[in-house]
């Protein structure tokens, strides 16, 4: 009833199952935030005129946050 290989074979599994579900997790984080810097740029493209000092500033303040998440996303640390 104890077989030290059963224990083994479901941590096993399990590993690799926790290991799946956090690189598509990771993918699907990486996508949208690929999604979110295509509508910054798409958004800062279509402006009419030129853009204000408040929406560079915004804008940059974005990117900054893209960049940090990024970083987060590849276990960089800042």
């Amino acid at each position: 009833m104890q077989d030290p290989g059963l224990y083994l074979l479901t941590a096993v599994f399990t590993l690799i199952g926790l290991t799946a579900v956090s690189l598509i997790a990771l993918r699907g984080w990486r996508d949208w935030l690929a999604l979110k810097s295509k509508e910054l740029d798409h958004q800062y493209q279509h402006q009419e005129g030129p853009p204000t000092a408040a929406s560079r500033i915004e804008v940059a303040d974005l990117k900054e946050r893209i960049r940090k998440l990024e970083a987060i996303a590849a276990g960089v640390e800042l």
